[in-house]
This record gives structure tokens, C-alpha cells and sequence, in this order.
């Protein structure tokens, strides 16, 4: 590499840096150590989040076969850690959004991965809500009451997940099909009333995975109004010895040339503990079978190489007001119209 290649590659971290320092950026799924419920020793890592420059994460409270009580405990654990440390704040209006961002706190709100969350309670919803869950996904990998997950045989949302997708609607949480069957996402999409979102899903026609989703799905997400949040999990993006970041732009420009800046953002749903990641993987191979590449080393993007995504779209010649708006004003405006 050259001087000149040298200084400009310089000049756009520079402008990538910029960029992330003066844009609202919304992650919208950080993952949350797996075996839960757990305790708080993990959470001082969020400041991970703040130093990144991202002003908002989504923390999952649960996911797949959790029970309701565990979701509880664990959305308990984490709204009392938020609210008593003053680097952080609990948002669950885009007007908190705001305030956050202009107090330099790091915004917190919840989303759950699968209905499980609520057994046959639709009741369970609101109260959910209420603590500040903004978004719940219906299936996670395996089928449930709601509807079909992206690893089994999907037979489409169900009677009582048709009437999930309402509550949902009525009491302002997103309704999101990350991890849920095609055909469950399709029937949902073409339900819904509101802006739906894919909240951590990559695509499919670049990685043949269950997880990810075809064109078309994004598609339908879009004619909703909503958005696809690209997720970090290398499994999902590419090659193990590729660059990440490259490739998350990479995912993000394939959708953006189906459905355009104004539907695609994050959701990189990075783990801090890896190694308890792992081991949960493992014991858990009924949602995470070995031959959908579970069993593989795990890597993911952090949130400190969101600037590195800046820098590749930057590359890639895409113009800052685009770039600002997958970093977090898609997502923000999903909060104005739902929450």
C-alpha cells in the first residue's frame, strides 16, 4: 500500500469516526448471556456499547424455551441495574430516544426472542410492555403455540398467534420475525397493520441459512414499512477468515439494492461471553443443531467495528445521509410509528 492509499484510507475512518460520533446509532439486539436468569456481573460490559458511539440497544430478556417466570426475572434484574447506574437510561418513547442521546446516556429498552415468553397468556403482553419490551419476535428456530420457527416445518402462524400479532399491535410493541419460519413471516407480513421488522437477519442469497431471510421476505418487511436489522453473527455473513465489518456492509448493500436506505439497519446481536455461549450451544442442539453450523467456532462483530461498517459503506459510495439512517434513524422512526 502506497502513501496515498495510506491517507485515504485514513481519511475515511476519519469521516467514518465523525459520522458515528454525530449520528443517533441504534443496535437493535444485543444478546444477553444465555443462561438466564443470571446475575449483574455481566453488565458493566454495556459500557462496551456507549464508547462504540452507539446511543441505543435493544437487550434481549429471553428467548426460545425460557419459562415466563425467567423472562421476568431476568427483565427485572436488568430494568434495576439500568436505573440505578446514571450512565445508562431506560427509553421506551423515541422521545426518551432523544433524551438519551442528548445527555450522552446509553439507551436501554428490551425485546424477546420467541412467544414462548407468554405461554397462552396474551395478557402477558401488555404487561411485558409496560417494562419496556419493544419488540418480541414469534418463533424462535422451533415451532410453538404462535407459529413456525426457521428450523422446523413451518405450517404458518397459528389462530392464537394471529391474535399475538393484534395485542401486540394494540399495545405498541413491534412485532418482529428474526428466527421464525418463512411461511409464518409471510403470514404475518401480510396481516400486519403496522411497520413489521426482521430485527437481526442477514440474506439468504448470500448465505444459504435458515436464519437468513430471501429477498422477497425483505420485500413484504418493506412494504410494511419496516426494517431489516443486520446481524454480526458470523455464521450468518460469510467466509470465518473474511473481514466482518465488510461483510455486514456487504449484507447490508444486497438488501438496500432490493428495498433502499430507508429499510435496513442493525441488529448485531453480539454476545460478551463467547465461552458461555459455547457451552450452551452445546447442550442445547435441538434449537441449535449441528448441522446448521452450531457446532462451529463462534465469531461475531462488536460493536467497537460499527465504524468500520461506516468506513465500507463510505467506500462502497454510499451518501451520509443514507448511512445515518441504517445506523439508527430507521429505527427510530419504527419507534415513532409503534411505541
Amino acid at each position: 500500500m502506497n502513501r496515498k492509499q495510506t491517507d485515504q484510507m485514513r481519511d475515511v475512518i476519519d469521516k467514518a469516526k465523525s459520522i458515528v460520533r454525530n449520528t443517533l446509532v441504534w443496535d437493535n439486539h444485543g444478546c444477553m448471556p444465555v443462561g438466564a436468569p443470571f446475575g449483574t456481573d455481566f453488565l458493566p460490559e454495556l459500557r462496551r456499547y456507549r464508547e462504540a458511539g452507539v446511543n441505543v440497544v435493544s437487550l434481549n430478556v429471553g428467548f426460545g424455551e425460557m419459562d415466563v417466570a425467567a423472562h421476568f426475572q431476568t427483565l427485572a434484574t436488568i430494568r434495576r441495574w439500568v436505573s440505578i447506574h446514571d450512565d445508562y437510561m431506560l427509553v421506551s418513547t423515541s422521545a426518551d430516544v432523544y433524551l438519551a442521546e442528548q445527555t450522552g446516556r446509553l439507551g436501554v429498552c428490551f425485546d424477546i426472542e420467541g412467544a414462548n415468553a407468554i405461554g397462552d397468556q396474551l395478557s402477558l403482553i401488555s404487561a411485558y410492555h409496560s417494562l419496556g419490551v419493544r419488540w418480541m419476535l414469534l418463533a424462535y428456530n422451533r415451532n410453538n403455540l404462535a407459529g413456525g420457527g426457521c428450523q422446523d416445518d413451518d405450517d404458518g402462524l397459528t389462530a392464537f398467534g394471529q391474535d399475538v400479532v393484534r395485542e401486540m399491535e394494540r399495545v405498541g410493541m413491534v412485532v418482529c420475525c428474526s428466527h421464525t419460519g418463512y411461511r409464518t413471516a409471510r403470514d404475518v407480513l401480510k396481516m400486519a397493520t403496522k411497520p413489521v421488522v426482521f430485527s437481526h437477519s442477514n440474506a439468504h442469497a448470500i448465505v444459504a441459512h435458515p436464519r437468513n431471510i430471501p429477498d422477497d421476505l425483505v420485500r413484504e418487511c418493506a412494504q410494511t414499512g419496516g426494517v431489516v436489522g443486520v446481524n454480526g453473527i458470523g455464521l450468518f455473513l460469510g467466509p470465518a477468515d473474511a473481514d466482518q465489518a465488510e461483510l455486514v456492509a456487504t449484507h447490508i448493500d444486497h438488501m438496500v439494492q432490493i428495498v433502499g436506505p430507508p429499510h435496513i439497519g442493525l441488529g448485531l446481536d453480539y454476545v460478551f461471553d463467547t465461552g458461555e455461549l459455547k457451552a450452551y450451544l452445546a447442550k442445547m442442539r435441538a434449537t441449535f443443531p449441528a448441522e446448521f453450523g452450531y457446532d462451529a467456532e463462534i465469531s461475531m462483530l462488536p460493536p467497537e467495528k460499527v465504524l468500520h461498517v461506516v468506513a465500507s459503506l463510505l467506500r462502497r459510495g454510499y451518501a451520509e445521509s443514507d448511512i445515518r439512517a441504517i445506523l439508527g434513524g430507521n429505527f427510530l422512526r419504527i419507534a415513532r410509528e409503534v411505541w
